[in-house]
C-alpha cells in the first residue's frame, strides 16, 4: 500500500445559492482543487464524490456521471466517477474511497469531493429527506427528526453528567466566534450565549441556535501517491490514518446513546493506524451538526473523560488558542452543513491549517489534524488523520 498526499484543495462559498445550479456548485470546487494542485483533467485517473440525496434535493441521481460529465471529464477522457452516499458522512467517505484507490496503486491523481444543494426544495422536505438517514421504519415513520433524536441524546447527557444547556450553548457561540473569521462560512456573526438560550426552541433541550443549517456548498480535494507529491505542490499534506467504523442506525438499539460507538471505534481504529495518541493531535474538525455532537464527539473521540465535554468547552479549552481547538472553520454550525460535501469541507480546513493558510484562525503550530464526520446519529463514523510531515 503506497502513502497518499492531498496536494489540492477548493471550497465554494457555503450558504443558501439560489441563482447558482447544483452541477456549477460543483464545478467551482473541482476545477478550484485541480487549479491548486497544478494538474489538468486528463491527469486525473478517478473521481469519488459524496452527494446523500441528489435525488429528493434536485430530482438528480446518476450523479458521479453527471459531474464527470458537466467537468469535462467524461468526453473523450471517460474518467471512473462513483457518487458515494453514507448519508451526513458521504463526504468523509468519499475520501476515504479515493484514498483506497491511490493507496492500492489501481489509480494515481484523483479527485474526493462533496456537493450538496438543499434549498431547491422547501425546509419541510429537507427535513423529510434528512429523516431518511435514520432506520425508517422505526424512527422515522414515527415522527422522529433529527433534531428530536439529538435532543434525546442530550436530555440524557445532562442527566447523567450534569451538562447545562449553556455549556451546549457554548459550543455554537465557539463556532459562530471561529466562522466569523471563515470567509466561506454560511453565518459570519457572532452571538452569545443568551442569543442561544433565547432562540427558538426545536427539540428540548435544542434552541435552533443548537443546530447546524441547511445548506448550498461543495469542497474538493485532489490526491496523489506521496512519493511524487512534491511535483505538485511544496507543501503536501499526508494521510496518517483514515478508517470508518459502523452501530447499530436507530437509537433505541444502542447500549448508550450518549456515547457513539462508531466514533470510539474508528478513532482508536485512527490512532493505531497513525501510532499516535490523543493528545499529538493539534486540531480537530468534528461533526457539531447539534450542539451535544460537538460534545460527544469530543469525549468519544478521546480528548476529555466522558461526561466533561461540556465544561471543558465551557473552559474555552476547545477555542483557538485552547488545550485542542475544534472546528476552527466555524464547524457544521455556522461555516454550514451541505451534507454531501462536510467530510471533504474538513479535510479541507485542516489542509489550510497545516500549510498555514488559514489566515484570521490560523493556529500556531499546527502540524497534526483530525476530521471526524458522522451519518446519521452515528450509524458511519469516518475518521481521518492528516499531517504536514511525512
Amino acid at each position: 500500500m503506497r502513502d497518499v498526499a492531498i496536494i489540492g484543495v477548493k471550497n465554494t462559498n457555503f450558504g443558501e445559492k439560489w441563482d447558482v445550479s447544483f452541477r456549477d456548485i460543483f464545478v467551482e470546487a473541482g476545477a478550484g482543487s485541480l487549479q491548486d494542485a497544478g494538474v489538468a483533467g486528463e491527469d486525473i485517473d478517478g473521481l469519488y464524490v459524496g452527494n446523500m440525496s441528489g435525488g429528493q434535493f434536485v430530482e438528480q441521481e446518476h450523479i458521479g456521471a453527471l459531474i464527470a460529465d458537466y467537468s469535462g471529464l467524461a468526453k473523450n477522457l471517460n474518467v471512473p466517477s462513483t457518487r458515494v452516499e453514507a448519508a451526513c458522512a458521504s463526504g468523509g467517505l468519499a475520501l476515504r474511497q479515493a484514498i483506497f484507490g491511490v493507496a492500492s496503486g489501481y489509480q494515481d491523481i484523483v479527485v474526493a469531493a462533496g456537493v450538496e444543494k438543499m434549498t431547491d426544495v422547501s425546509s419541510a422536505v429537507a427535513s423529510a429527506a434528512l429523516a431518511a438517514a435514520s432506520d425508517r421504519e422505526w424512527e422515522g415513520i414515527m415522527g422522529a427528526t433529527f433534531p428530536g433524536l439529538y435532543a434525546m441524546i442530550a436530555r440524557l447527557h445532562m442527566h447523567k453528567y450534569g451538562t447545562t444547556s449553556e455549556q451546549m450553548a457554548e459550543v455554537a457561540v465557539k463556532n459562530h466566534s471561529n466562522g466569523f473569521l471563515n470567509p466561506i462560512s454560511q453565518y459570519r456573526r457572532k452571538i452569545t450565549v443568551e442569543d442561544v438560550l433565547s432562540s427558538i426552541l426545536v427539540a428540548d433541550p435544542l434552541h435552533i441556535l443548537d443546530c447546524s443549517p441547511i445548506t448550498d456548498g461543495a469542497s474538493s480535494l485532489v490526491l496523489a501517491p506521496a512519493d511524487i507529491a512534491h511535483e505538485y505542490t511544496d507543501t503536501p499534506v499526508y494521510i496518517k490514518a483514515s478508517s470508518q467504523a459502523s452501530d447499530t442506525i436507530s437509537l433505541h438499539d444502542r447500549k448508550d446513546i450518549t456515547t457513539l460507538d462508531s466514533t470510539v471505534a474508528a478513532a482508536n481504529r485512527a490512532y493505531e493506524m497513525a501510532k499516535m495518541k490523543p493528545n499529538d493531535i493539534d486540531l480537530v474538525e468534528v461533526h457539531d451538526c447539534f450542539t451535544i455532537a460537538e460534545i460527544c464527539a469530543i469525549e468519544d473521540l478521546g480528548f476529555v473523560k466522558k461526561g466533561q465535554g461540556g465544561s471543558f468547552t465551557q473552559e474555552g479549552e476547545t477555542s483557538i488558542g485552547g488545550k485542542i481547538p475544534v472546528n476552527t472553520s466555524g464547524g457544521l454550525k455556522s461555516c454550514g452543513h451541505p451534507v454531501g460535501a462536510t467530510g471533504i469541507k474538513q479535510a479541507v480546513e485542516v489542509v489550510h491549517q497545516l500549510r498555514g493558510e488559514a489566515g484570521k484562525r490560523q493556529l500556531d503550530n499546527a502540524n497534526i489534524g483530525m476530521t471526524h464526520n458522522v451519518g446519521g446519529s452515528g450509524a458511519t463514523a469516518v475518521v481521518h488523520i492528516l499531517a504536514r510531515d511525512r
